[in-house]
Protein backbone atom coordinates (compact mmCIF):
# COMPACT_ATOMS: atom_id res chain seq x y z
CA UNK A 1 0.00 0.00 0.00
CA UNK A 2 1.58 3.62 -0.69
CA UNK A 3 2.35 5.39 2.39
CA UNK A 4 -0.25 8.30 3.44
CA UNK A 5 1.60 11.20 5.27
CA UNK A 6 -0.56 13.93 6.54
CA UNK A 7 0.55 17.18 7.61
CA UNK A 8 -1.28 18.87 10.26
CA UNK A 9 -0.84 22.60 11.10
CA UNK A 10 -3.66 24.32 13.23
CA UNK A 11 -4.06 27.56 11.61
CA UNK A 12 -2.85 31.07 13.12
CA UNK A 13 -2.42 29.10 15.92
CA UNK A 14 -1.21 31.45 18.50
CA UNK A 15 -3.97 33.59 17.24
CA UNK A 16 -6.51 31.14 17.49
CA UNK A 17 -5.13 30.56 21.27
CA UNK A 18 -6.15 33.96 22.57
CA UNK A 19 -9.63 33.39 20.31
CA UNK A 20 -10.48 30.76 22.71
CA UNK A 21 -10.55 32.63 25.42
CA UNK A 22 -11.67 36.01 24.33
CA UNK A 23 -14.35 35.37 21.74
CA UNK A 24 -14.66 38.82 21.02
CA UNK A 25 -11.48 38.88 19.07
CA UNK A 26 -13.20 36.44 16.57
CA UNK A 27 -12.99 37.73 12.81
CA UNK A 28 -11.15 41.07 13.61
CA UNK A 29 -7.39 41.95 12.58
CA UNK A 30 -5.74 40.18 15.51
CA UNK A 31 -1.92 39.82 15.80
CA UNK A 32 0.47 37.88 18.62
CA UNK A 33 3.85 39.58 19.55
CA UNK A 34 6.22 42.20 21.22
CA UNK A 35 5.32 45.76 21.24
CA UNK A 36 6.35 48.24 18.18
CA UNK A 37 8.63 49.79 21.16
CA UNK A 38 10.73 46.82 21.67
CA UNK A 39 11.27 46.16 18.01
CA UNK A 40 8.65 43.66 18.38
CA UNK A 41 7.81 41.28 15.31
CA UNK A 42 4.73 39.29 14.76
CA UNK A 43 4.41 35.73 15.86
CA UNK A 44 1.57 35.00 14.54
CA UNK A 45 -1.76 36.85 12.53
CA UNK A 46 -5.21 36.61 12.22
CA UNK A 47 -6.71 35.71 8.56
CA UNK A 48 -8.22 39.04 8.91
CA UNK A 49 -5.21 41.01 9.58
CA UNK A 50 -3.18 39.39 6.41
CA UNK A 51 -6.00 41.05 4.61
CA UNK A 52 -3.89 43.94 5.16
CA UNK A 53 -0.38 42.55 3.93
CA UNK A 54 0.88 41.98 7.97
CA UNK A 55 2.10 38.75 8.20
CA UNK A 56 4.60 36.68 10.80
CA UNK A 57 7.89 37.77 11.16
CA UNK A 58 6.84 41.57 9.69
CA UNK A 59 8.12 44.30 11.84
CA UNK A 60 5.33 44.94 14.67
CA UNK A 61 5.21 48.50 13.85
CA UNK A 62 5.32 48.01 10.38
CA UNK A 63 2.11 45.52 10.55
CA UNK A 64 0.64 48.75 12.99
CA UNK A 65 1.02 50.91 10.04
CA UNK A 66 -0.25 48.80 7.55
CA UNK A 67 -3.64 47.92 9.78
CA UNK A 68 -3.92 50.73 12.52
CA UNK A 69 -6.91 49.03 13.22
CA UNK A 70 -4.61 45.87 14.45
CA UNK A 71 -5.21 44.06 17.77
CA UNK A 72 -2.35 43.35 19.17
CA UNK A 73 -1.76 40.37 22.33
CA UNK A 74 1.74 39.78 24.15
CA UNK A 75 2.54 36.56 23.48
CA UNK A 76 1.59 33.48 26.26
CA UNK A 77 3.98 30.81 25.76
CA UNK A 78 2.53 28.77 28.66
CA UNK A 79 -1.44 28.55 27.60
CA UNK A 80 0.02 28.03 23.40
CA UNK A 81 2.23 24.71 24.96
CA UNK A 82 -0.51 23.60 26.96
CA UNK A 83 -3.02 23.79 23.93
CA UNK A 84 -0.35 22.09 21.61
CA UNK A 85 -0.20 19.55 23.65
CA UNK A 86 -3.17 18.36 24.04
CA UNK A 87 -3.21 18.44 20.18
CA UNK A 88 -0.67 16.36 19.81
CA UNK A 89 -2.71 13.98 22.31
CA UNK A 90 -5.34 13.53 20.26
CA UNK A 91 -2.88 13.06 17.01
CA UNK A 92 -0.89 10.11 18.82
CA UNK A 93 -4.60 8.60 20.46
CA UNK A 94 -5.36 8.37 16.28
CA UNK A 95 -2.34 8.60 13.90
CA UNK A 96 0.11 5.75 13.67
CA UNK A 97 3.00 8.27 14.01
CA UNK A 98 3.45 11.20 14.84
CA UNK A 99 6.71 13.49 14.00
CA UNK A 100 6.46 16.79 15.80
CA UNK A 101 7.70 19.46 13.58
CA UNK A 102 6.93 22.48 15.80
CA UNK A 103 4.16 23.84 18.71
CA UNK A 104 1.42 24.16 15.77
CA UNK A 105 2.61 21.49 13.13
CA UNK A 106 3.08 17.52 12.77
CA UNK A 107 3.37 14.97 10.64
CA UNK A 108 0.82 11.79 10.75
CA UNK A 109 1.11 8.27 9.50
CA UNK A 110 -2.57 8.14 8.78
CA UNK A 111 -1.92 4.64 6.20
CA UNK A 112 -2.63 1.24 8.19
CA UNK A 113 -5.95 2.61 10.07
CA UNK A 114 -8.36 1.55 7.94
CA UNK A 115 -9.73 -1.16 10.64
CA UNK A 116 -9.94 1.92 12.76
CA UNK A 117 -10.95 4.85 11.41
CA UNK A 118 -10.76 4.43 7.58
CA UNK A 119 -8.95 5.56 4.91
CA UNK A 120 -6.59 8.21 5.00
CA UNK A 121 -8.99 11.23 4.22
CA UNK A 122 -11.79 9.91 6.77
CA UNK A 123 -8.81 9.47 9.13
CA UNK A 124 -7.94 12.99 9.07
CA UNK A 125 -11.42 14.39 9.07
CA UNK A 126 -11.59 12.60 12.04
CA UNK A 127 -8.93 14.59 13.61
CA UNK A 128 -9.70 17.83 12.64
CA UNK A 129 -12.98 17.24 14.02
CA UNK A 130 -11.80 16.11 17.16
CA UNK A 131 -9.62 19.14 18.18
CA UNK A 132 -12.16 21.50 16.83
CA UNK A 133 -14.51 20.00 18.98
CA UNK A 134 -12.82 19.69 21.88
CA UNK A 135 -10.30 22.49 21.88
CA UNK A 136 -12.23 24.88 19.49
CA UNK A 137 -8.69 25.22 16.94
CA UNK A 138 -9.13 25.50 13.42
CA UNK A 139 -6.39 23.52 11.68
CA UNK A 140 -5.81 22.40 8.29
CA UNK A 141 -4.21 19.03 7.12
CA UNK A 142 -2.89 18.09 3.58
CA UNK A 143 -2.48 14.26 2.67
CA UNK A 144 0.60 12.79 0.26
CA UNK A 145 2.81 9.44 -0.42
CA UNK A 146 5.60 11.71 0.90
CA UNK A 147 5.80 14.58 3.33
CA UNK A 148 7.11 16.89 1.26
CA UNK A 149 3.52 16.65 -0.84
CA UNK A 150 1.53 16.85 2.52
CA UNK A 151 2.87 19.76 3.50
CA UNK A 152 2.34 21.64 -0.11
CA UNK A 153 -1.01 20.41 -0.23
CA UNK A 154 -1.36 21.41 3.47
CA UNK A 155 -0.37 25.24 2.17
CA UNK A 156 -3.09 25.20 -0.37
CA UNK A 157 -5.63 24.16 1.79
CA UNK A 158 -5.67 26.61 4.36
CA UNK A 159 -7.09 27.57 6.31
CA UNK A 160 -9.32 25.17 8.12
CA UNK A 161 -8.92 22.52 4.79
CA UNK A 162 -8.28 19.21 4.18
CA UNK A 163 -6.82 17.80 1.00
CA UNK A 164 -5.52 14.94 -0.19
CA UNK A 165 -2.87 13.74 -2.92
CA UNK A 166 -3.20 10.40 -4.27
CA UNK A 167 -0.48 8.29 -4.86
CA UNK A 168 1.11 8.73 -8.62
CA UNK A 169 -0.75 11.88 -8.68
CA UNK A 170 1.91 14.36 -7.29
CA UNK A 171 3.92 15.25 -10.26
CA UNK A 172 0.68 16.44 -11.67
CA UNK A 173 -0.65 18.55 -8.32
CA UNK A 174 2.97 20.35 -8.24
CA UNK A 175 3.10 21.54 -11.69
CA UNK A 176 0.87 24.64 -11.76
CA UNK A 177 2.64 25.83 -8.65
CA UNK A 178 5.21 28.43 -8.11
CA UNK A 179 8.45 27.24 -7.43
CA UNK A 180 7.80 29.09 -4.43
CA UNK A 181 5.69 26.51 -2.76
CA UNK A 182 8.42 24.27 -3.31
CA UNK A 183 9.82 23.69 0.82
CA UNK A 184 13.55 24.83 0.65
CA UNK A 185 13.50 27.10 -2.41
CA UNK A 186 13.54 30.69 -1.06
CA UNK A 187 13.58 33.91 -2.67
CA UNK A 188 17.06 34.05 -4.42
CA UNK A 189 16.63 30.23 -5.61
CA UNK A 190 13.45 30.98 -6.68
CA UNK A 191 14.83 34.57 -8.69
CA UNK A 192 17.83 32.45 -10.25
CA UNK A 193 15.51 30.02 -11.57
CA UNK A 194 13.20 32.84 -12.76
CA UNK A 195 16.37 33.86 -14.73
CA UNK A 196 16.15 30.92 -16.59
CA UNK A 197 12.65 30.83 -17.49
CA UNK A 198 11.55 28.30 -14.90
CA UNK A 199 8.73 29.77 -12.54
CA UNK A 200 6.48 27.02 -12.04
CA UNK A 201 7.41 23.64 -10.53
CA UNK A 202 6.48 21.57 -13.81
CA UNK A 203 8.76 23.83 -15.85
CA UNK A 204 11.42 22.83 -13.20
CA UNK A 205 10.04 19.08 -13.29
CA UNK A 206 10.74 19.29 -16.90
CA UNK A 207 14.95 20.63 -16.01
CA UNK A 208 17.32 18.14 -16.80
CA UNK A 209 19.44 16.68 -13.70
CA UNK A 210 22.67 17.34 -15.23
CA UNK A 211 21.37 21.23 -16.45
CA UNK A 212 20.59 21.43 -12.31
CA UNK A 213 23.63 19.93 -11.03
CA UNK A 214 25.88 21.89 -13.44
CA UNK A 215 23.67 25.18 -12.56
CA UNK A 216 23.63 24.11 -8.63
CA UNK A 217 25.70 22.09 -7.81
CA UNK A 218 25.44 18.41 -7.10
CA UNK A 219 23.53 17.80 -3.92
CA UNK A 220 21.20 20.60 -4.33
CA UNK A 221 20.74 20.29 -7.92
CA UNK A 222 19.98 16.74 -7.61
CA UNK A 223 17.13 17.76 -4.59
CA UNK A 224 15.60 20.35 -7.00
CA UNK A 225 15.12 18.17 -9.56
CA UNK A 226 13.89 15.13 -7.17
CA UNK A 227 11.18 17.45 -5.18
CA UNK A 228 9.81 18.95 -8.54
CA UNK A 229 8.64 15.23 -9.28
CA UNK A 230 7.32 14.82 -6.31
Amino acid sequence: MPKAIGCADMDAFFVSAEVIRHSALKGKPVVVGDSPEHRGVVASASYEARKYGVHSAMAMGEAMRLCPELIRLEVDRAHYTALSQKAMAIFREIAGQVEVVSIDEAYLDLGGLEQLWGPPLAVARHIKERVGRELSLPMTIGIGSNKLVAKVACSQAKPDGLLEVPAGQEAKFLAPLPVEMLPGIGPKTALRLGKFGIETVGQLAQASETWLKGQFGSAMGLSLCRRARG
